[in-house]
């Protein structure tokens, strides 16, 4: 669903006109409010598989850090894969690269790790490398990167858009009363009844992600 869209799904439930874009009037305005609200609330949920994302770094020699375009603050770094030499690249702590780069043993050569180190310019995360590449690499960053907020009306979404509806329509209910003789309360333990039905469907196209195993 686009974002219009998901604004009139709310409108509708409030028993209101629905609108030809969502900057229409104050309070259509204010269902998007609640609409990106919710919306943020469903992506930070899961892990959901529409959110998944694979960035491709192609190393340089002597440089350990890499920006992640779009990663925001919000995403997630599921795996990294070193595809020229077919190895993973372990998460480690940036402490511990950090030491590790500036010990007297430090050297260049075949990466062995990474981590989170800061953000870029853009406000975007950037990725430590440990060794500091000696050659041009590919690596693939597996991850999980969620979204800004919804700005245009054809804007879409990735995550299942049943619980944005249903907890836009909550808040909504919050902020102007009863309707329909459903409180707020109530619409929102029917809105986190969707979410936790929605994580579980996804969940069951992973479900290696969600067993725990001794190692």
């Amino acid at each position: 669903m686009t974002y219009l869209q998901l604004v009139n799904a709310v409108l509708r439930k409030l028993r209101e006109d629905e609108v030809a874009t969502t900057s229409d009037s104050d309070y259509s305005r204010l269902i998007g409010d609640f609409v990106n609200d919710a919306k943020r609330l469903v992506e930070d949920t899961w892990d959901w598989t529409g959110l998944r994302h694979t960035y491709s770094i192609t190393t340089t020699a002597g440089d350990g850090l890499y920006s992640l375009a779009d990663f925001g603050t919000r995403s997630k770094i599921l795996y990294v894969h070193n595809e020229t030499r077919n190895t993973e690249v372990l998460r480690d702590s940036l402490q511990n690269i950090r030491r590790a780069n500036l010990s007297s043993n430090s050297q260049s050569g075949p990466i062995l790790s990474y981590a989170i180190d800061g953000l870029d310019v853009n406000g975007d995360a950037q990725i430590r490398l440990y060794r500091t590449p000696d050659s041009i690499e590919t690596l693939s960053v597996y991850a999980v990167r969620r979204t800004d907020d919804l700005t245009s009306d054809s804007s879409e979404v990735s995550v299942p858009t049943s619980p944005i509806v249903q907890w836009a329509y909550s808040y909504a209910l919050r902020e102007r009363g009863e309707t329909g003789g459903q409180s707020a309360s109530e619409q929102a333990i029917f809105a986190q009844q969707e979410l936790s039905n929605a994580v579980a469907f996804d969940a069951g196209l992973s479900p290696d992600e969600t067993i725990w195993t001794t190692v």
